[in-house]
């Protein structure tokens, strides 16, 4: 399937505005990261602890973070997720031991400040299936409820279940809403409501990562990335010329620095996932790159006469459609990913859809270029060809006076 059949764009004439734009781009992310101190890094890569907080309402953002800063040492941060009823609770941890113990901490302060801890209840919205099971076990049982202990664990199960899946997503407001689950009655709504009481949140994830494991996970990642640039030089550098090698390599490794650039620049930070869509993007960009490169040495072999140029940009406008069709799809695909698939996907999808759009263009107006600028470099030292060598005279003769031979006289008969 062909979008664009006999195009003939000057690709590599109008290169200079998109150069321009890449220089901008990486000063304004190299700056950024200077000024902000350096690349922010998530927990994967600094030590820490991380918690996915979901409430019945709007979070309040404030109150949070006023009971949590005075329980727990070394700063709090507290983000909230757009469009969402979820914030993200996180804090930097140096020390290993005592991350188990920031984790139950902050559980506890904010049912101290949410809940009702007080009461004597069980939180259903933060209860865990063992939890659960122990509280209900001898209440069950007092009210005369049969239940034996293999079909406790499975309603247990399926209570939680319910209040796990969407829409409640693990927070209800109301005990009555377990009504519609298999095999619940009046008389287990009734104790359930002696036995437990509903916070207004509910702890959906926890991360926990210490600082050991972090600086492991961040040299194994810058790792990962430079073996993969040196792997693509190699391979490209073997299939064609070193100088295609060293094009694509710096084309990719321009559309890493911008992609990283970019998320100092939004503030968002670096983890595990968004390593993987940088080795993605690193892929992705470097086989457009390839597609190119293979085109332009085929036409090189039967456009023997033409301009290496005109013979870039006929290759470049010949695998157009290709291009479009590719790239757009992908970055379709990228984009829904990024609007809908939620917060722990965000940096991931985040990273593909501005390295996407980097790498399209840098396929074209930064490797192809980086190509002629050196054809044309040798190209202009050939024709000024070696230096001249100074002719050598022949030495002259030594001045001197000149002698001749008299021929001999007869001898007379």
């Amino acid at each position: 399937m062909e979008l664009f059949k006999n195009t003939n764009f000057d690709f590599l004439g109008k290169k200079w505005p998109f150069i321009i734009a890449s220089l901008v781009l990486t000063v304004a992310g190299l700056v950024s990261i200077a000024m902000k101190g350096g690349i922010k890094y998530g927990i994967d890569f600094k030590g820490g602890a991380m918690m996915y907080v979901k409430f019945t309402g709007a979070p309040p953002v404030e109150q949070i973070r006023s009971s949590l800063s005075s329980k727990i040492p070394g700063g709090i941060d507290v983000q909230s997720l757009k469009d969402t009823n979820e914030v993200i609770i996180g804090t930097e941890l140096q020390d290993e031991r005592a991350l188990n113990q920031t984790r139950n901490t902050m559980i506890s302060t904010l049912e101290a400040t949410f809940g009702q801890p007080q009461s004597g209840k069980l939180d259903f919205n933060n209860a865990t299936e063992e939890s659960l099971t122990i509280r209900l076990r001898d209440p069950l049982q007092g009210a005369g409820v049969a239940l034996s202990d293999p079909q406790l664990k499975q309603l247990v199960k399926d209570l939680l279940a319910f209040r796990n899946n969407p829409p409640q997503s693990g927070v209800i407001s109301s005990l009555d809403q377990l009504s519609t689950v298999a095999g619940v009655n009046a008389n287990i709504i009734g104790i359930l409501k002696q036995q437990c009481y509903l916070s207004p949140f509910s702890v959906r994830q926890v991360e926990v990562v210490g600082p050991k494991v972090a600086n492991d996970l961040k040299k194994q990642a810058v790792q990962a990335t430079l073996f993969a640039l040196a792997g693509m030089l190699v391979y490209i550098w073997f299939r064609f010329e070193w100088i295609y090698g060293v094009a694509a390599v710096i084309a990719v490794f321009h559309d890493t620095i911008i992609t990283i650039g970019f998320f100092s620049l939004f503030d968002k930070e670096i983890t595990l996932t968004v390593i993987a869509a940088l080795l993605t993007l690193v892929g992705y960009s470097m086989n457009d790159t390839i597609v190119i490169f293979d085109r332009i040495r085929e036409n090189l072999k039967i456009y023997r006469r033409e301009s290496l140029e005109s013979l870039i940009n006929k290759s470049v406008n010949q695998t157009l459609s290709r291009t479009i069709l590719t790239s757009g799809l992908t970055f379709v695909t990228v984009l829904a990913l990024f609007l809908f698939g939620g917060p722990v996907l965000h940096g991931f999808s985040f990273a593909l859809v501005v390295g996407i759009l980097i790498g399209t263009y840098s396929s074209v107006f930064v490797a192809s270029p980086i190509v002629l600028f050196w054809h044309n470099f040798v190209d202009a030292r050939k024709k000024k060809g070696p230096a001249p060598v100074a002719a050598v005279s022949r030495p002259e003769p030594l001045s001197g006076p000149r002698t001749t031979s008299k021929p001999l006289a007869k001898k007379a008969k």
